[in-house]
């Protein structure tokens, strides 16, 4: 024991007799959690205090939404008033009600599968998916303290910024191409926990940047920040990029444009993704007549059910 005693006596000694040699020396900083946030494009951000640490390490414990949403750009959005049906109250009160409905069908699927990352596809162009992926994440982040990213993964033809009325670059793109980092394509434009990353400038090469690794990692990075993670995909028959997205996602759901989309169609859409979580099919522009119940049961042979979505301008 005494050997002990005359140990620590001796640190002790040491310590002071140093504190005498430099009284100003600051002592070794700490990092707290919160001084950690995003890195740039390589695998590694810094902390405030100057000490390294990987991303991977603090993403989802460390890194708060409050801090991402303060860093991202603040554009001011201009949504259009005849594809938002929260901003409008003059556009039909029961298509506010059948997403709010969609909403509770996400969430009670959450109860039996991990699903916070979704992919919004379709089978051809014009069918809503644009409208749905838009209105899906207002009616979420309605709810008290639901965060939602919403993604414009379409990088052919990217349109998800037309009806926030928001910049559409920098966006996707030029994260993909590792041209700028997370912080500078994420935008928050208005009051709320939505925030949005839009197509950005245009490409040649669409498919190869989706290939590329750093999609996978914006995502893993992201999602535990959010609630939910919304993927606008292009639609599946006319390219391949939605299969490819289908990989980085928990859950994927159709739209169907009703009167529209021919039968065959999307049956041949749904065999494409065969094998992906194919977790519902919403049938959009459903008119208001028509409109018997919250949810339609389909005869496609996959997924869980169905939302009638009355028809507004949503024709993407």
């Amino acid at each position: 024991m005494s050997r002990i005693h005359e140990a620590l006596k001796k640190a002790e000694q040491e310590r002071a007799a140093a504190l005498v040699a430099d009284p100003i020396a600051p002592a070794a900083p700490v990092a707290s959690p919160t001084d950690y946030a995003l890195s740039g494009p390589g695998s590694v951000s810094t902390a405030v205090h100057g000490a390294p640490a990987r991303i991977e390490e603090f993403t989802g414990d460390f890194l708060r939404f409050e801090d991402l949403r303060a860093r991202c750009s603040h554009p001011i959005w201009k949504p259009e008033a005849g594809t938002n049906i929260f901003f409008n109250s003059n556009l039909s009160a029961r298509a506010a009600e059948q997403f709010r409905t969609l909403r509770s069908r996400l969430y009670q699927l959450r109860n039996t599968v991990s699903l916070r990352t979704l992919l919004v596809t379709s089978s051809i162009p014009g069918e809503g998916k644009t409208f749905i992926s838009n209105n899906l994440a207002q009616a979420i982040t309605r709810q008290p303290d639901r965060r939602v990213l919403l993604i414009d993964a379409d990088i052919r033809c990217s349109r998800l910024h037309v009806p926030l009325g928001a910049p559409s670059a920098p966006g996707l793109t030029d994260y993909l191409r590792g041209e700028v980092d997370e912080i500078k394509v994420i935008q928050h434009g208005h009051e709320g926990n939505l925030c949005f990353i839009p197509g950005g400038n245009e490409v040649t090469n669409p498919s190869e940047l989706l290939l590329n690794g750093r999609l996978k990692k914006l995502i893993t990075r992201l999602a535990p920040v959010f609630d939910w993670v919304i993927l606008d995909s292009p639609p599946c028959l006319p390219v391949a990029d939605s299969t490819l997205l289908a990989d980085l996602c928990d859950g994927i759901l159709m739209v169907v444009r009703a009167g529209s989309t021919p039968a065959e169609t999307a049956q041949k859409a749904l065999l494409e993704l065969q094998g992906k979580n194919i977790i519902g099919v919403v049938l959009n522009a459903v008119e208001e007549s028509h409109l018997y119940g919250s949810y339609y049961y389909q005869g496609y042979g996959y997924g869980q059910s169905s939302s009638g979505i009355p028809s507004q301008n949503n024709g993407r």
